[in-house]
């Protein structure tokens, strides 16, 4: 009986002490709302801009859609947390989530996240309802095709997930059009469908071990290092092309969007030949999150500022 305590004492050491405010982050994901947000507001903005359209004129709709975006993305994280918390108590980088270490209580969670998805999608259809399509498409991806049906079955789940990470900017340009033929349209979406290929089987090469002792299928744990490789840098060249889907736009974007892909390609062929897997997986990731903030933030500011100069 001593034992027993003695050994129970000893984990609730180990478990970190958070704040309520900490929980709530860590269980919704709050790094993953603001990308997510800024994705959501280039696509809001190019649409804006396309359209000849001033932001004051659509400030209902912006409002509406940062809160219902905000609100729909916490849920997906809030429903990943609750359904993923047996493997992510494998996993080092997530064994001190809220819900592996009861933090939160699995009840609770799940009725945050239905919650959260309720007020969201609401919110969305205030602005409209195409924008809420688009939000719910997003969930439903992300809840079920990828989280419960194929994330821990095949390989392909980092291009599953994908359909999901791509719907913000689309949320953000429905909350303005409902031209979905646009180039900005099929730019936007293709440019953030390819791009989350190279940086999450970067994340999945730095955490090989942990997703194999998770029994996670990712592509370097089962096809290895040099099919990842060979993977990452076909969906780059593609990323490159899909910079010409902004020419009738911007070149400007279409210029940044090219250079920053270019780069990524040379770093990822040079970085193989130089580097260690860890090393150059290290380096893609980094350079990934350069590449997707320096992007949406060039199309954001281009988009708000290009009608004062007349660009």
């Amino acid at each position: 009986m001593q034992s027993n305590l003695k050994i129970g004492k000893s984990i609730q050491k180990t478990i970190p002490k958070q704040t309520l405010a900490k929980v709530l982050a860590e269980t919704f994901k709050i790094g993953i709302i603001k990308s997510n947000l800024i994705a959501m507001f280039a696509g809001l903005t190019l649409a804006l801009y396309t359209n000849h359209i001033s932001p004051l004129e659509k400030l209902p709709e912006i409002i509406f859609t940062t809160i219902g975006s905000a609100l729909v993305i916490g849920a997906a994280g809030a429903f990943n947390n609750w359904y993923d918390r047996d493997i992510d108590s494998i996993m080092i980088r997530t064994k001190n989530r809220p819900t592996v270490t009861g933090a939160i209580q699995s009840k609770t969670t799940l009725f945050l996240g239905v919650s959260m998805a309720l007020l969201g999608l609401t919110a969305l259809v205030i602005a409209t309802p195409l924008a809420a399509l688009f939000g719910f498409l997003g969930l439903f991806f992300y809840v079920f095709p990828y989280t419960i049906w194929f994330k821990r079955r095949t390989i392909y789940n980092t291009e599953i997930g994908s359909i999901s990470g791509a719907m913000p900017p689309l949320i953000g340009w429905a909350a303005i059009t409902s031209d979905l033929v646009h180039p900005g349209f099929f730019g936007l979406y293709a440019v953030t469908i390819l791009w989350q290929m190279p940086h999450f089987y970067a994340i999945a090469i730095r955490k090989h071990d942990e997703y194999k002792a998770a029994k996670v299928p990712m592509l370097p744990v089962i096809k290895g290092f040099k099919r990842t490789y060979i993977q990452t840098n076909i969906y780059l060249i593609a990323l490159i092309a899909a910079s010409f889907l902004f020419v009738s736009l911007s070149i400007s974007i279409v210029l940044v969007a090219l250079l920053l892909s270019v780069v990524w390609l040379t770093l990822s062929i040079v970085g193989y030949k130089k580097m260690t897997p860890e090393k150059w997986a290290k380096a893609m990731f980094i350079f990934s999150l350069n590449h997707i903030t320096i992007l949406f933030a060039t199309i954001i500011f281009y988009s708000l500022l290009a009608p004062f100069f007349k660009l």
